[in-house]
């Protein structure tokens, strides 16, 4: 078997994308999103300063415009029918200039394009101009949800891929709790877990694992050991484990550009009566959340539902986030198990089930679970132990 998405999917996701920019008048759309460009064609990229694009044509046809560093890469993907380079950013001409250029080559100066953004962007030292600035003569229409929209619903070929992550992540994240004792630091703990699971996985899976862009399976803290498991997100300090510490763990794999979310609360040494109270009200809001994942259900129907617990119980003082998440190509995807997000759920959706409690000076408690909607209700991607005499180490 192998652990990529297939041509057909492709081809499926395509035909999506062409239908939408047939209803909307369109006679090409631009992706500036590394997620989109990955999504629709399979090309991991690094997103720098150097602007990448892929421009889909109403024939269905998709070229991509690259940086000259990029195109030997991005020649070698099937789905791509044709590369278009400038040398390197900045350079005497904006590459964003030559973009315009290019497209005017392509008889599009003057259409009707569809874009998600309003031009490249990026966080690394990225400025120019932006796309209407280029082709005054086109009509630009700006959607930055067509491609995020269809990643909601996952295909069969995705929830297979999530599900062969949460098998490397659960290997990690075993190796993780059987190495997690006193004397020891989170780094060396994560790095030993994160690597013996990484080897077993490529020893497994061959020839047919991908990671596109990911590095293996890894579990780790991240920093939420003892009382700095109190927030939620912390990062790493390179603790030192001790008796009575809480730890929150957090684990998964990338296989074919998805991930999966597992994510436990542990102890080293058996936990007090006040821990097991936090722990059992934890473990309360899960089953809450568990009840309420159903199509036909409203995101928010769970996250109130959660929040009802809260305010019967008192706890709003150890509350932080909201009840989950979707995932999959990102580690958090639209929509949002909150109280503001009233997306009916169907069948599926992949989601993160996390309610936590966070208890200043004592600890954090949050076990994560990636679950996938049904026709029924949910199954469950993660199988990882979840009651409390399965979580303690040392």
């Amino acid at each position: 078997m192998e652990y990529r998405i297939t041509a057909p999917e492709y081809k499926r996701r395509t035909a999506l994308v062409l239908n939408s920019m047939k209803e909307k008048g369109l006679d090409a759309f631009i992706f500036w999103n590394s997620t989109s460009v990955l999504y629709l064609t399979g090309f991991a990229f690094i997103p720098t300063e150097r602007p990448v694009g892929l421009i889909v044509g109403k024939d269905g046809k998709k070229t991509i415009y690259v940086p000259r560093l990029e195109v030997e890469h991005a020649g070698g993907i099937p789905e791509i029918n044709d590369v278009k380079h400038y040398d390197e950013y900045i350079g005497p001409k904006h590459p964003m200039v030559i973009f315009g250029e290019a497209m005017d080559g392509m008889g599009l100066s003057n259409a009707t394009i569809g874009s998600d953004a309003a031009g490249y962007g990026s966080a690394w030292g990225y400025s120019g101009p932006r796309l209407a600035e280029v082709l005054p003569k086109a009509k630009i229409v700006v959607d930055s949800e067509l491609v995020p929209t269809l990643r909601v619903i996952k295909s069969e070929e995705e929830i297979r891929l999530i599900r062969q992550s949460a098998t490397w992540g659960n290997l990690a994240h075993a190796l993780l709790q059987e190495y997690s004792l006193p004397g020891r630091t989170e780094n060396e703990i994560s790095m030993r877990a994160s690597m013996e699971a990484t080897m077993a996985m490529i020893k497994t899976l061959g020839s047919t694992y991908s990671p596109l862009g990911g590095s293996g399976a890894s579990a780790g803290f991240r920093g939420q050991i003892g009382p700095n498991s109190a927030l939620p997100h912390a990062i790493t300090i390179n603790a030192v484990l001790k008796p009575g510490d809480v730890l929150v763990t957090g684990a998964g794999a990338s296989v074919a550009g998805y991930g999966s979310e597992l994510e436990r609360t542990m102890f080293v040494g058996e936990p007090d009566a006040e821990k097991r109270r936090f722990f059992d009200h934890m473990m309360a809001l899960m089953e809450i959340a568990f009840e309420h994942m159903k199509p036909g259900l409203k995101c928010s129907d769970v996250d109130n539902a959660c929040r009802a617990y809260y305010d019967k119980h008192n706890l709003w003082e150890y509350w932080r986030h909201h009840t989950g998440h979707c995932l999959g190509m990102l580690g958090h995807e639209a929509p949002f198990l909150d109280s503001g997000d009233h997306t009916v759920m169907k069948p599926g959706m992949v989601f993160s089930i996390e309610p936590g409690l966070y208890v200043p000076g004592l600890g954090g408690f949050r076990h994560s679970d990636t679950v996938v909607v049904t026709e029924t209700g949910m199954d469950f991607i993660t199988y990882y132990p979840r009651q409390l005499s399965d979580l303690i180490c040392g």
